[in-house]
């Protein structure tokens, strides 16, 4: 780094710098460096915010005003059954609200080297794609005589998904500990019932217990769908399952993503949700056309993640952390908090906005925020009162 870069190490953020030394062509003057860094110096005061200044109901209205334009529309991958994904205000709200089981799950697989170029894409989509018994069964038929079940399966499948019928009985027979399976003479599996009671309400409730029997690939990923962008070729999947995903060694970890904001918190950390909220909202707006600073997200997001596990903006999430018993009321439950708080003695500094408000107090921003405090003396107030 430049003795120029080094000057201007108070002033602008060691990020910022790093960045721009990153970006500088190798051979610059000195003149043309300190005019570019006097231009950043005066882009990243005039953007920081004035002491005092109320960023976070400015971030409330610059959020809230263009949500209400948004549309409540869903997002369809033509081509692939059952694979939308929600979008606009429902996933706006599914966000901020810290849901653990969002409406429509899916992740964007990158793929390592030769892959990404196409190299056995659909095979390698297949593979990660759950499947269960259901969807390689041509028909179930129930002997009520001998209480089985004959499972015809779909050979053609089978063959697609490179399973064999040996496999697949050995998976239905170590699901469930209530039958025995065996291999039929026609390429079929015959399941037995072992129930003393062997009755028809019995032997249905085995087979509908069997139907969802997990055969092959990773639980959770319901659809696949391989999508060229670019240069390369990604794998689009309906469902998530980070965890098992990342495992596999023809998956580019440092790129592939899920829009499941709990599930990033569980797998890497609250400091990857963060980023995880941030760009997820960012999406969903810039799909929308609409028009937000980065910072107003950036504070709601810190906002949600600075317990150090990811909150919701809900009675149950950022608002029962806060420490004001006003603030806290304010919201919703108002009696249960007062309450709760007159029983065990709390105390409220009224230390913030929402509280000050409430009791009729200048609020502590702006010109409210700074406040003068002097000893007077005993004398000056006898002459004060004379």
């Amino acid at each position: 780094m430049s003795n120029l870069l080094k000057e201007y190490a108070g002033k602008i953020p060691k990020g910022l710098l790093k960045e721009l030394n990153d970006k500088l062509p190798e051979k610059i003057s000195d003149a043309k460096l300190r005019k570019i860094l006097d231009k950043v110096y005066e882009e990243y005061t005039s953007a920081q915010a004035d002491p005092g200044e109320c960023v976070g109901l400015v971030s409330a209205e610059s959020i809230g005003e263009p949500g209400t334009q948004m549309t409540l529309n869903t997002f369809h991958f033509a081509g692939v059954a059952e694979m939308n994904v929600t979008m606009g205000l429902p996933r706006i709200i599914e966000i901020f609200d810290g849901r653990k089981t969002i409406k429509t799950p899916m992740m964007e697989v990158f793929l390592e080297k030769p892959y990404n170029k196409g190299k056995d894409i659909k095979k390698l989509a297949l593979s990660i794609k759950e499947t269960k018994l259901w969807e390689i069964v041509s028909e179930f038929l129930i002997n009520i005589a001998e209480s089985t079940i004959d499972i015809r399966l779909k050979m053609d499948r089978m063959k697609e998904l490179e399973l064999t019928v040996a496999q697949v009985a050995k998976t239905i027979n170590k699901a469930s500990t209530s039958v025995t399976v065996k291999i039929g003479k026609e390429n079929n599996i015959i399941v037995k019932v072992k129930s003393k009671e062997e009755n028809l309400n019995e032997v249905y409730k085995i087979k509908e217990k069997i139907k969802n029997v997990h055969i092959k690939g990773i639980k959770g990923i319901s659809q696949i769908l391989p999508v060229k962008r670019g240069e390369e070729f990604i794998i689009i999947t309906a469902g998530s399952n980070l965890k098992k995903i990342l495992e596999l060694d023809w998956v580019d970890g440092s790129r592939t993503t899920t829009n499941d904001i709990m599930e990033v918190s569980d797998v890497f950390g609250v400091e990857a949700a963060r980023q995880m909220i941030i760009n997820e909202v960012f999406k969903v707006i810039e799909a929308q056309g609409l028009n937000v600073d980065i910072r107003h997200v950036m504070l709601v997001s810190d906002t949600m993640c600075f317990s150090g596990k990811v909150l919701g903006v809900t009675r149950y999430g950022v608002v029962s952390e806060k420490s004001s018993v006003l603030a806290r009321a304010s919201f919703e439950t108002p009696i249960r908090h007062v309450i709760n708080a007159a029983l065990i003695g709390e105390i409220d500094n009224l230390n913030s906005v929402v509280e000050n408000v409430m009791i009729n107090q200048p609020v502590p921003v702006g010109t409210g925020l700074p406040s003068l405090v002097t000893k007077v003396s005993k004398d000056k107030l006898k002459s004060d009162k004379k």
